[in-house]
């Protein structure tokens, strides 16, 4: 199968054994940007997953929930309502989201930028007319969907995190500033970073987990593991799965 072919490379490929701490299994999913179906049968495939699992589980969300796809309201309705829920679950903060909330807290020069990065689905999710959105200017815009989006989404959007360490892992939503310590990072970089980490040789001191950059499949170098399969447009919506220092991926339209 293509995940074992996957995996082998990975064992020779690997000089540094990365792991999590023991009775403790850690699941990172990639990028949803607005496909709320890929999200939920991810779910289901981490329950399923970690069915018989005894010890303590955690699923971290590494950004870009919305956006590009069709159905972003409704995948940060499913997300807020998890983080909700339990705090099992770990959501971060993409460069999407930065953006949204810029555009929530009326930020007036965000909007365009916000459309021009696939926001139009994402604001026709909201139940926004397409006539509404088509003949509205920016300004009355802004305040259309300032109205329409609820009170839980920006709160949601407003408590997401820049970065979660679990044992030899950090995970980011697109990488780090591969000259600086992982407590001195800023939030921005991580979020926006691409070839100043994707192409660089120098390693962070921890394997880092990333989203962000979309690959054909699951992208392993040392040190570093992108994980963004470009859900939006594939259908593949991609997770890892950490126990020690085992790995396995999880992906959507695989049976």
């Amino acid at each position: 199968m293509l995940i074992d072919r996957i995996i082998g490379r990975w064992q020779k490929t690997e000089k540094r054994l990365s792991s999590v701490a023991a009775n403790s299994r850690v699941y990172a999913v990639g990028d949803i940007h607005g496909r709320c179906d890929l999200l939920d049968e991810m779910l289901e495939k981490i329950a399923n997953d970690s069915h018989a699992y005894s010890g303590e589980c955690e699923v971290i969300f590494l950004g870009d929930y919305i956006n590009r796809g069709p159905a972003s309201a409704q995948a940060l309705d499913r997300l807020s309502s998890l983080a909700s829920t339990s705090s099992r679950y770990r959501f971060l903060m993409g460069n999407h989201e930065e953006i949204f909330l810029r555009v929530l807290n009326r930020e007036h020069d965000m909007l365009k930028l916000f459309i021009h990065m696939g926001g139009r689905p994402t604001i026709l999710s909201y139940g926004i007319n397409a006539s509404t959105y088509r003949t509205a200017n920016y300004e009355d815009l802004e305040t259309i969907i300032i109205n329409h989006v609820p009170h839980e989404h920006i709160e949601f959007i407003g408590r997401l995190e820049s970065q979660v360490i679990r044992g030899d892992y950090l995970f980011v939503h697109a990488g780090v500033d591969v000259s600086k310590d992982i407590e001195a990072q800023d939030p921005r970089v991580t979020r926006w970073i691409r070839k100043g980490f994707t192409h660089s040789e120098q390693q962070c001191e921890k394997t880092v987990v990333y989203g962000h950059t979309v690959y054909c499949d699951v992208h392993q170098r040392i040190g570093r593991i992108g994980i963004d399969t470009g859900a939006y447009a594939s259908g593949k919506l991609t997770a890892i799965a950490l126990e020690g220092s085992r790995r396995w991926l999880l992906q959507t339209g695989l049976r």
